[in-house]
């Protein structure tokens, strides 16, 4: 019998830029896009409320451009996931859900400038609400814009959709000895280098609590079947 009740009652998700392109070549994929929409949808209708951290590397990949000055780089970066941002808000509406953007930089003419409190009143008001740009500072990943938010908002779990299935012991697109974990502790990602989540949002996540489950977005129904409690991809915690 399918769970009716879910085990999340507030959840931060993290969508990589490339995510959205869903293996296209278009920036966004619509009808992807559109089935994640479908998704939201149920789990608001379950009573969940909804931040959603988005990333940029569709537009704009890391330091790609090398020569350039690295802080101007990041910025760059960032204001790609505002496009990001406004491209998930735009399908959101469309598909019936209320949604705002709240960004880092203060892009007034577009977007409500982040103010903890007010992401949260729309929250409570059954409001998705998708953070752009980042923190707003270079040398810092969505990786960790998503920890810092959910702790600001409370969030009781990050949701962290990869292009993979989880967290395994290498990278599985190269070792393919690799193992899938159901389960892994902060302190073992950090001791054991893994890059599947940012060291530095691995370390806000320890020292505040917050479990992380990764896994894979290859079907948008995951969205839904992870705010409900099922048991799929890894679990990150304090153990």
């Amino acid at each position: 019998m399918e769970n009716t009740s879910p085990k999340y009652k507030r959840i931060l998700l993290k969508l990589s830029g490339e995510a959205l392109a869903a293996g296209t070549k278009e920036l966004v994929d619509e009808k992807f896009v559109h089935e994640i929409a479908e998704v939201l949808k149920k789990c608001l209708s379950a009573g969940i409320e909804i931040g959603i951290i988005v990333g940029a590397g569709n537009i704009w990949r890391g330091r790609q451009g090398k020569n350039m000055d690295p802080v101007r780089a990041d910025h760059m970066g960032m204001l790609a996931t505002s496009i990001n941002a406004l491209a998930l808000q735009d399908a959101f509406e469309r598909d019936g859900i209320d949604a705002r953007v709240m960004t880092s930089f203060d892009i007034k003419a577009v977007a409500e400038p982040y103010i903890r409190a007010k992401a949260v009143s729309h929250l409570k008001k059954g409001r998705v609400v998708i953070f752009g740009c980042g923190l707003g500072s270079p040398f810092f990943s969505t990786d960790t814009a998503a920890a810092l938010r959910a702790a600001e908002i409370d969030a009781d779990v990050i949701l962290m959709a990869k292009n993979v299935d989880g967290i395994y012991t290498a990278d599985p697109n190269v070792d393919k000895t690799a193992k899938k974990l159901d389960f892994i502790s902060y302190k073992d990602i950090l001791s054991g280098g893994l890059k599947a989540i940012d060291s530095t949002a691995t370390a806000l996540c320890m020292d505040r609590n917050i479990p992380i489950l990764v896994f894979g977005l290859d079907r948008a129904e995951n969205i839904y079947r992870a705010a409900m409690g099922e048991n799929l991809g890894t679990v990150v915690s304090n153990g």
